[in-house]
Order: C-alpha cells, then structure tokens, then sequence
C-alpha cells in the first residue's frame, strides 16, 4: 500500500478533500498546484502555472484545469470539478474517485460503471510541460475520452473575467493545436500522443469561486475561458497522454518522456523520502543561477530563507553539490548588496540586519558537514568581507556598539524574521539590541576566528576573538534577566519581557555566550511555555497580545502571524539545543516529537510542511502550502538524530 494514499470515502467528501493539496515542480519555477480531487480553491491553483520574465516577476497561470469526460454508449460522464456561487458544485466528477495515491506522482482512480480510468500526473524537470497519461484500466465497450481545457493567461495575484479582448483564435499542430489569449504572454501548446479530434466551441465559464481566497478576505470571483474540447478513443489497456507546454513538442514522443520522467522521480514513502522530495521542490535553476525559494506558492526567493534553508535541504540530505551550487549564487547576492552593484541576482531582502549573519551561520554548516578546511578554500574570502563590512559600521542597519554589540533600527520598518505589517508599520517593532542577531555575532565571530587560526592567520583571530570575548560579556549583561530567560529586544531603558523563541538559537548554535547552566534555564522556559506538537510559538499564552489563531482578513492575520503561531522550523533549532543539552538521553524526546510532523504530511500539501500552524489545539496549519525553512528544519533534525543514533 502507498505511503500516502487516500480512499474513496475521503475523496468524495469535499470537506476533508479540498483541504489537502498537491504541488509538483519544476525546480525552475514552474509549478502544478490544485487539491487532490482537482477542484482549484486558490487563485494560485493551475495545471500549468509559469514564470514569464517577459511580463513581469509573478508566475501566470495559463492552463487552469482540465475536464476529463468518459462516453460509453453515448451517455456522458464528467470527471471535473469547479466551486461556484451558493456553494454549488459542479459537474461533481469526484464522486466517481475510487482511490488517490502519491507515490511517485499524483494517481487518481475513476470507475464509472464498468469503467475504470487511472490518471497520473507529472510536471517535467526544468520545462514548463505538465504532462497527465490517462489509462483505461477496464472497460467492456468502446469507450471515449474527453479532454476540455479550462484557460486563465493571467498572474497568480489576479483575476480573469470575460472581456473582448481575449483571442479565440487558435492554430493547429500535431495532435493538438496551441492558442494565446493575450498579447506578451506565450502560446499555450496542448497535444496528445495520438490522432485525436479537437471541436472548437469556445465559451466562458462564469462565476468560477476560490474557497480559500474567500477565507483570507481576498476577491474569490473568476471566468475562465474554454476554446473547445480534445476527443480521442482509447482501448482497454491504452495509455494516452495530454500535454501543456510552452513550445511544441514531437507527440510521439510523450509516452516516452513520461515514463522517464516517473523513473527519474524518487518515491514518497516514508516520512524522510517525502521531505526529501520536498526539498528538491524548492530549487530553482535559471540559466547559471541556482535559487531556494522560501515557499509555495506566493514566495520567491528571499534572503533570509535561503541561508535558514539551505542546509536542511541540501546538506541534511548528503546533497553537497546543490549546496556549493546555491551559494554560488549566494555569493553574488552578497557581494552585490555589499559593494553597492547591480549584477542579475534574484534573491530578495539581502537589506535586513540579521541576512549576513544568516549567511555565516550557513557556511558553518558547510564546515561542520564538508570539511573545514574547504569551507576556507571556498569561502573564506567572503567570510572575512562579511565580518569586515559588519565590524567597520558599512552595512546600513548594524551599529557597532562600544560593548561589542550589534544595534539596528526596527522602529519604522520590520527588521528580523518577525516582518508582518499593518499599515506600514511593524506590529512587533523590534529595535536596538536584538537577542537572535546578537547571537548569531558572537557566533559568527567566533566560528571565522576559529577558521583563520586553524588556516595561520592568528593575528586576526585574537582580534576577532577579544572582540567576542567582549560580546559575551556585554550579552549576558544585556539580555539575561532575573526570571532566567532572555529579553527578545533591548532599546536603552526599554526591554522586550516577551517570551519569544528568538532566545532558543544561543542554545542551539556552536558558540553561545550563556554557560551551560542559562542555556538549561533558557531551554526549560521555552520548553514550558512555547513548544507544541507542531514548533515553537512565535510568543508565549503569558504573554500580552498573545493571539494564536492565524485566520481571517488579511489585517487579522497580520496581527496573529507572530504572536503566537507555531512555527516548526524553529523547533529545528530547539531540538538542536535539547539536544546539546540533554545529548543521548535527549534522543527518545525529539523523536516522539517527529510523530507530529509526520501526521502532517496527509493533512494540508501532501508530502509538505505549510508555513505555520495555530498555536492552540488542534494546531490546524496555515499559510503557504509548502515552506522552505519547515522542511529544511525538521530534515536537519532527522540528520541530527541518525548521527547520534550511529
């Protein structure tokens, strides 16, 4: 039986069924998205949804959906399914779901009446193609299939609505014909692998509803357009197979590329498998540069992200290459942001205080799981130049403090992690003395130090090091208080009492300024009052304005995103420091723990972590489908384990 699969009494209980989703990608930004009985609740949800640097940064959902209709004898029956207004469904095709699968690719069984159809989709490595093969398991008569394209050629952020502009023309090509709605965007190519007959009859379907969409607060309103529809025959036995593409394609072909593409796949089942998958899904390759996007399916790469998740999702997993791959282009943004230039590079948000520190952290890992001493052959130059820009007051937002710390402004604009806004302005506005930043400088200082004197460079490492020797002295004294745990910021006479999860990374990291007995009390405190089944709330129920439910209009959930929400790739970083503390003992804790996040892997995208969950039972999830530093988070503590479980 499959790992992840799900039976009919699921399947056609929209309830349960439209709340889990899948997503397959391309790794260069293309992706598939919809839920697991293909009624599209998002605006974000298409078969073929792709990046048009032409138009603009968003991706653009061209092919929406397609109906399939199984004739026997005359008698229609309609496999799709489509959400419009009063709550009415239509044409219902799930009720004819006998079983859903994810093993290798999504495979969804129909049977209607004698008949049974298995559809398995699969979106093809740096293409923008989806391919879906159709194959009539059983039949006892001739059977027909029909295949009816549902277009949108339009951004993820937006909507269609039937207009006079949109073209209906549309050209023939082998086994398929290719259509473009609109100036600027690229043809829609579809074919099939054998000759079939396409009907032109195009029409609007109105009044299209986005369930999700509706619950966030946003419009949830479309048309989409339908040019006409494929007919093709298919015997007892047969596989045929659809294309969508951006550029023709040899039909013949198709069942070919099709079955190398699932063979290439690796399959989903077990727990670690599935977050391995998902970790490829957020690659993503464009021409030479290779990007992390922090998530699915709004988010692009943001810098932040990708240095928190780039070694679960590469190192964790004995993927080396990827790793040196994506620094590579790491490096450029890095080096663009700090000599002021403007070379091509597509990670966002480099500007924020905490991103280099972000960085160092990163190639650490890369000395802890490669080697150290190549970690200074490849990166040890932009080691220095990070500590160098920071040390001598050249980034914008870092203010070297005579006491060795670090001071930034948060006051106006959203600096940490913490980024959610209303109005502009940062609901949790922290400024001056950062607890997470400042550890992540003690550690940076003390890691290079390290590096340059194990490769003969001590001068500078005793300058770094009485540098860091003043930054623990100066952050104990600053950050620790008299209850045992630490200040989340601290700005002149004004401190931060909230208990927030920012503390745990001076326990998790390799050099800490608290000694072993403020890492135990730390560690105690965030375990009593922020942990849960699925990561670390963002603050504690003690706390004022806690507010643990991310739901409702966007302002709404704005004001709950940190204060409260449970995030799991923080709790990466809380095992890590139970670990450090508790070591062998700790081993039996945190894999209890990673029960939690198994359960999930059914419940919202399949095979996926979403980006955070409420911080109150039941911990439903919410937020993007699939997040990068989630999956990143929970594959470096299965790493952590198995090296202490060897």
């Amino acid at each position: 039986m499959s790992y992840l699969r799900f039976d009919r009494t699921l399947m056609t209980n929209l309830e349960e069924s439209l709340q889990r989703e899948i997503l397959r990608t391309n790794r260069s930004g293309a992706y598939h998205s919809s839920t697991i009985v293909d009624c599209n609740t998002r605006k974000y949800h298409g078969l073929l949804v792709v990046p048009i640097p032409e138009l603009d940064d968003e991706n653009h959902v061209l092919l929406s959906s397609l109906d399939e209709t199984v004739i026997q004898h005359g008698a229609e029956f309609n496999l799709g399914l489509h959400k419009y207004g009063g709550n009415n469904y239509s044409p219902n095709g799930h009720k004819y779901i006998r079983e859903f699968e994810l093993e290798k690719v999504p495979t969804t069984y129909y049977r209607v009446g004698g008949v049974i159809l298995k559809k398995e989709k699969v979106f093809v490595h740096h293409e923008n193609r989806i391919l879906i093969r159709y194959t009539l398991v059983e039949a006892h008569s001739a059977t027909l299939l029909r295949l009816r394209p549902f277009l949108a050629f339009r951004s993820v952020r937006q909507y269609t609505h039937e207009n006079a502009q949109a073209s209906r023309d549309y050209q023939l090509v082998e086994n398929g014909i290719k259509t473009c709605m609109y100036p600027g965007y690229p043809d829609l190519v579809m074919q099939l692998n054998k000759k079939n007959e396409f009907h032109y009859q195009p029409d609007w379907y109105r009044g299209l509803e986005y369930p999700k969409e509706q619950e966030r607060g946003y419009a949830f309103n479309e048309d989409l357009y339908v040019p006409g529809y494929f007919e093709v025959e298919i015997k007892k036995g047969e596989s045929v197979v659809f294309s969508g593409g951006l550029v023709e394609t040899k039909s013949r072909s198709l069942k070919k590329t099709f079955e190398d593409e699932v063979e290439a796949r690796s399959p989903r089942d077990n727990f670690y498998h599935c977050l391995v998958n998902a970790a490829h899904q957020f690659h993503n390759k464009q021409g030479n540069r290779n990007y992390i996007l922090a998530g699915y399916p709004w988010f692009k790469c943001r810098a932040r992200d990708m240095f928190i998740s780039l070694p679960g999702l590469t190192l964790a997993i004995d993927e080396v290459d990827e790793f040196e791959n994506a620094m590579e282009t790491a490096r450029v943004g890095i080096e663009n942001f700090m000599e002021e230039r403007n070379e091509d590079c597509k990670i966002y948000e480099m500007e924020h205080p905490d991103v280099l520190l972000w960085a160092v952290w990163t190639m650490q890992q890369y000395a802890k799981e490669v080697s150290a001493k190549k970690c200074w052959e490849k990166y040890g130059k932009l080691l220095e130049s990070i500590i160098d820009y920071i040390s001598t007051g050249k980034h914008p937002n870092l203010f070297l403090h005579q006491n060795g710390l670090l001071y930034s402004n948060g006051t106006e604009h959203a600096v940490t992690w913490m980024n959610s806004t209303v109005a502009g302005r940062p609901v949790v506005p922290r400024t001056g003395y950062i607890v997470e930043v400042n550890a992540l400088w003690y550690n940076a200082l003390k890691f290079v130090a390290n590096l340059m004197d194990n490769n003969g460079r001590s001068p500078e490492a005793v300058s770094l090091e009485e540098l860091a020797e003043k930054v623990k002295e100066s952050f104990v004294e600053t950050f620790l208080n008299e209850y045992g745990y630490l200040f989340d910021y601290v700005d002149g006479y004004m401190m931060d009492w909230s208990v927030r999860p920012n503390m745990i990374f001076t326990v998790a990291f390799d050099y800490s300024p608290l000694d072993a007995r403020q890492k135990k009390g730390v560690l105690d405190i965030v375990t009593k009052e922020l942990l849960t089944p699925k990561g670390l709330r963002s603050l504690s129920p003690k706390s004022g304005g806690y507010n643990p439910n991310y739901v409702g209009p966007q302002n709404q959930r704005d004001y709950a995103y940190h204060q409260g929400t449970a995030w799991p790739w923080l709790a990466g970083f809380y095992f890590e420091a139970y670990l450090r503390i508790y070591k062998m003992s700790g081993l039996s804790f945190v894999e209890r723990h990673m029960i939690g996040y198994e359960d999930e892997l059914g419940q919202h995208c399949i095979g996926s972590i979403p980006e955070l969950f409420d911080g109150n039972p039941p911990f439903k999830g919410r937020g993007a489908v699939s997040f990068a530093m989630n999956v990143a988070g929970i594959l470096r503590t299965l790493n952590l384990l198995s090296k202490y479980n060897s």
